[in-house]
């Protein structure tokens, strides 16, 4: 009997792993830690590789998410299921982004966990919107508000093609004169505008009376001074603002000198200790006798990621 095979609709999620790639799926190709990008898959199209043409509808279309794929000129690549990690990673940039390290700490600050309301504005490139949404899932919502028309209708596609847009409803206006278009619903808001002083009014309204939790995000000293006054001034309670600094280490082997103090040199010649012994290769006496001793150690990188911004975060009081 034969299998009538249906046009579907985009099945694959951000929030949901898919095992098979199918056409009309955002992947990731993995062609290192440091070279990686999203490619929309298609029939009869191809993408254009530093290790030649990855062809979609014979190398990607109906092979498993993690197959490792290769290319016309010989080298290979990874076909990777979309997350918000990555996708933070490779996201087209539409304005300057919130990355993981940032990420983590608001989700976390802001006590979110399935079935959480949170209200955000600006929705921006989206990067924080993918991770609320994949928090709150499958039973919460995201009421993101971005001013600019262009970017609230490119965050609308995005979200469909990426099969989220039941959990996430865009508006397009101004948060700080129209606010969320939501009261009294929201666990948590998120604020990363100019101006986030002017929405603090707005993002209490749009708390649950019993109370939430707040964040705003600021690159800049002066506009944390005027937000935390707004929270005082609508009675938000426990206000703190911290930055958040990644400083990455490299494990590896280095060598150093072991000093001359006479001793060794005269205990070893006392034992009879011989170097050229395959027995005594991997002994302390064999690294004193050669002047280094090897050993692991940690080491921050000569460059790190500096400043992104203060996030300051309140409770809505109750009183």
């Amino acid at each position: 009997m034969g299998v009538n095979h249906q046009p579907t609709t985009v099945t694959m999620s951000f929030i949901e792993y898919g095992d098979t790639i199918k056409d009309g799926d955002t992947a990731i190709v993995f062609l290192g830690h440091e070279s990686m990008f999203p490619v929309k898959v298609q029939h009869g199209t191809v993408t254009q590789t530093k290790y030649g043409v990855i062809r979609h509808s014979t190398d990607l279309i109906g092979k498993k998410y993690g197959s490792k794929v290769t290319c016309s000129k010989g080298g290979w690549v990874f076909i990777l299921h979309p997350t918000p990690e990555l996708w933070t990673m490779n996201l087209p940039h539409r304005t300057q982004i919130l990355y993981s390290t940032d990420i983590s700490i608001i989700t976390m600050m802001l006590e979110l966990k399935p079935g959480s309301i949170v209200c955000e504005s600006g929705t921006g490139s989206g990067s924080l919107s993918h991770a609320l949404i994949r928090t709150v899932a499958p039973t919460g919502h995201l009421y993101t508000v971005e001013f600019h028309q262009q970017r609230a209708e490119k965050a609308r596609e995005e979200f469909r093609e990426h099969g989220v847009d039941h959990l996430v409803t865009v508006t397009n206006q101004d948060v700080c004169k129209n606010g969320f278009g939501v009261s009294n619903i929201a666990d948590a808001v998120f604020l990363d505008i100019p101006s986030p002083w002017e929405a603090i009014g707005h993002a209490k309204s749009a708390l649950k009376t019993e109370g939430g939790r707040i964040c705003s995000f600021s690159p800049c000293i002066e506009q944390v001074q005027r937000t935390c006054l707004a929270m005082e001034e609508y009675g938000f309670t426990e206000i703190n603002t911290l930055e958040i600094l990644l400083r990455v280490y490299n494990v590896r082997t280095i060598s150093l000198q072991i000093p001359d103090l006479g001793k060794a040199a005269e205990d070893n010649s006392g034992t009879g200790f011989d170097s050229s012994n395959p027995s005594n290769q991997g002994s302390p006496g064999a690294n004193l006798q050669q002047g280094t001793v090897q050993f692991k150690s940690g080491v921050p990188l000569r460059e790190m990621v500096g400043h992104t911004g203060y996030l300051t975060f309140a409770t809505k009081s109750l009183v």
